[in-house]
């Protein structure tokens, strides 16, 4: 895959990259990055030459029939981990324990901490869960990396991709040997993630928001909804006053060329 999608990308693309000398070249470390495209996870493990393993839904890989094989076939390629989310505790614990795994063996593990893509270009506030117990039950350094003007490459409801130069910025590893053993406190997992965003915010320029992405989404389509149903109701308002204004101007008329009747009667 890094000669069939990683090459082919480096060349239509020509990503700048910054930091390369902070990735490892080998042993475990956590990859925690921004996230405003799908491209994300193609263009950073297109730089490295390390294998970058990133989660994706398991059913990406389970799908039946020769497109399904495909997809399975192709994210395997591209480095992505299986998770099932049916658990109890859903996609969460799943991505913790894959990661764990990943990291166990001695490998990269990506990561967007936000837990979404950027809905508008901004970075938002990271989830606490997955970066932080991770990072605290390995032991294993988080890189924070910042990937620059992705998002404008193929923007939503564009088919064709724009052919243009995107960034990746990868900064110091950051070691939280001095939270060891406390995993469980919620407090730490929220410091912990805090610092890491902050690398991030400082490596990619972005404007931070203190709210999660996913939340920034639901305002955003609440918004698009609200705003579909206001322009809704005013083609209706129009469309009655339309509707008021021509059944009055029928009824003048009306009214008109019965008084023109009734004289014109007289008259006769």
């Amino acid at each position: 895959m890094k000669v069939a999608i990683g090459g082919p990308l480096k060349v239509a693309f020509r990503p700048w990259v910054e930091g390369l000398e902070h990735i490892p070249a080998e042993g475990p470390a956590i990859l925690a990055s921004n996230h405003l495209s799908f491209s994300d996870s193609f263009f950073l493990p297109a730089v490295l030459d390390r294998k970058v393993t990133f989660i994706a839904k398991a059913e990406y890989f389970t799908t039946p029939g020769v497109k399904g094989r495909l997809t399975a076939a192709f994210f395997k390629g591209v480095g992505q981990l299986p998770v099932d989310r049916s658990g109890a505790r859903g996609a969460g614990e799943a991505a913790v324990n894959s990661g764990i795994e990943v990291l166990e063996r001695g490998e990269l593990f990506g990561i967007y901490p936000e837990g979404t893509r950027s809905p508008d270009g901004r970075l938002y506030r990271g989830k606490p869960g997955g970066l932080a117990r991770v990072a605290l039950a390995t032991g294993a350094p988080v890189i924070p990396v910042a990937m620059i003007d992705t998002e404008k490459i193929q923007p939503p409801g564009k088919v064709m991709p724009k052919l243009m130069r995107p960034g990746i910025r990868i900064g110091e590893p950051l070691d939280f040997s001095r939270y060891q053993g406390m995993e469980h406190d919620r407090f730490v997992l929220r410091a912990l993630t805090d610092e890491v965003m902050y690398e991030i915010m400082k490596l990619s320029g972005q404007e931070y928001v203190d709210m999660y992405a996913t939340a920034a989404k639901r305002q955003i389509a609440d918004a698009a909804k609200a705003e579909k149903e206001a322009e809704k109701a005013a083609r209706a308002a129009l469309a009655q006053a339309a509707k008021e204004r021509a059944a009055k101007e029928q009824a003048e008329q009306e009214q008109a060329e019965q008084e023109q009747a009734e004289k014109d009667r007289a008259e006769s």
